[in-house]
């Protein structure tokens, strides 16, 4: 089968997309996906997404991870397949598509960097003296210092497949306070390595060290991919709504492969 696709990254986190309105990709296997997404023998990415049409919105986002299983919300690839429906033609002023942790709000901001408006998070959990979010994918959040010289990988996995994660799998953030921004380093599952960016991840990080303990936040974060800012009003220590992960998406190359 021959496959058209483009290749677009939001700070370093890349992804496989394909324009999928025709259904001409629907019965794509996990073992394709997988191809797909390896980086030696396919086109290379962090995860794969398809562009569905779906009556009530402007688009569907499908995502599946680089093994190939269908996923959780990722904030990265929903702001790249914003820019990837404005560039097949779908040119909006604000768009709104459905993920499989809901629908989902986005439009083109200052520097046209894409805005992606998340879920509400209603619980921020502690866990030994760290804390866990879910922005749509579950996140585990430390705070460590020497941030570049960390050892993100083994650290990373040993909490992934630690006894209460390793089922169902937890993406880890090791998260450094600056003074005017954070430092966000993420291993994530379904990867299973560190990814250059994490947007749920920078989201979920980002909550946690809010400025301001009611109202309005904006906090800047810095990845080993780039600059991006999170925006939410903080209810209280549990409470975040009106939270838009905002940052830079662009495509990288088009192309075909046989497989």
């Amino acid at each position: 089968m021959k496959i058209e696709f483009h290749k677009y990254q939001g700070t370093g986190n890349d992804f496989v997309i394909m324009d999928n309105r025709s259904k001409q990709y629907d019965d794509l296997t996990s073992k394709q996906i997988r191809h797909l997404c390896d980086r030696h023998f396919g086109v290379g990415g962090d995860g794969l997404m398809l562009l569905n049409l779906l009556n009530g919105y402007d688009f569907e986002m499908k995502y599946y991870n680089a093994d190939g299983h269908g996923s959780s919300m990722c904030g990265n690839g929903g702001r790249c397949l914003v820019k990837f429906a404005s560039d097949m033609g779908i040119e909006k002023s604000s768009y709104t598509f459905l993920a499989i942790d809901g629908p989902h709000e986005a439009n083109f901001g200052n520097h046209h960097w894409v805005q992606l408006k998340m879920k509400d998070v209603n619980e921020v959990e502690q866990h030994y003296g760290n804390m866990k979010v879910d922005t749509g994918s579950p996140h585990y959040i430390k705070f460590i210092d020497n941030i570049h010289h960390y050892d993100v990988y083994n650290e990373g996995r040993k909490i992934r497949y630690s006894r209460e994660f390793k089922d169902q799998g937890i993406n880890v953030n090791f998260v450094e306070r600056e003074e005017d921004r954070i430092w966000v380093r993420t291993y994530e599952r379904g990867v299973e390595n560190e990814t250059l960016s994490c947007g749920t991840g920078v989201t979920a990080s980002a909550l946690v060290c809010a400025h301001n303990d009611q109202g309005f936040n904006r906090v800047e974060v810095q990845t080993p991919g780039g600059h991006l800012a999170v925006e939410f009003d903080r209810k209280d220590e549990n409470h975040f709504e009106n939270i838009w992960l905002c940052g830079p998406a662009a495509m990288v190359f088009k192309g075909e492969i046989e497989i």
